[in-house]
């Protein structure tokens, strides 16, 4: 990747550190022990947590927030504790993931492609509640039409409720990593 100094954003970091837990986010020294850990970065091509927060300190704001690369991240935050720095590698693309819904860089459309949400078709959905039940974060709920429909911003795409729907009215697209897993 060819980098143009140009098109760099060096107070992008600033957006960045702003949120919690990624004011260490300029001590990154890329070691590479958060890649080393990092169960996506083994399947997903081009994913490595030490290279985005590299980004990030080099201001490379149109790459990070227009690419596919930040929403491959399963968020499992194994980088966080082998970090001899702190730098909260997790956070940071949560923060950059965040950064680029406030900026509707994406939609709730290209989120459910991504695979980091589930959804209920209302023509399918009993209203059992089974989900509802189920979900460890509370992403389902009963809308008052009488079908289940999910918070995106609660759902951590695990697939629970998916499993099982006893009417098979949720869909969860595979995420970049089950796509790169399975290749």
């Amino acid at each position: 990747m060819t980098v143009q100094a140009a098109r760099l954003n060096r107070d992008f970091i600033k957006d960045i550190v702003s949120y919690e837990g990624c004011d260490t986010a300029a001590m990154c020294y890329a070691c590479g022990a958060c890649s080393g850990v990092c169960p996506v970065e083994k399947v997903v091509d081009d994913f490595d947590p030490r290279k985005i927060v590299h980004m990030v300190g080099l201001g490379m704001e149109d790459v990070l927030m227009t690419g596919e690369t930040i929403w491959a991240c399963s968020q499992c935050q194994s980088c966080i504790p082998v970090c001899p720095q702190n730098v909260r590698c997790a956070d940071i693309i949560k923060a950059l993931r965040d950064e680029a819904l406030k900026r509707s860089v994406v939609d709730r459309e290209r989120l459910k492609e991504l695979g980091l949400f589930a959804v209920v078709d209302p023509g399918k959905c009993v209203a059992c509640l089974t989900c509802v039940r189920l979900c460890p974060f509370g992403a389902p709920s009963m809308a008052d039409e009488g079908y289940a429909v999910i918070e995106p911003g609660l759902c951590h795409a695990c697939g629970i409720c998916v499993l099982d729907c006893p009417a098979q009215a949720i869909e969860l697209a595979p995420s970049l990593e089950a796509k790169g897993a399975n290749r």
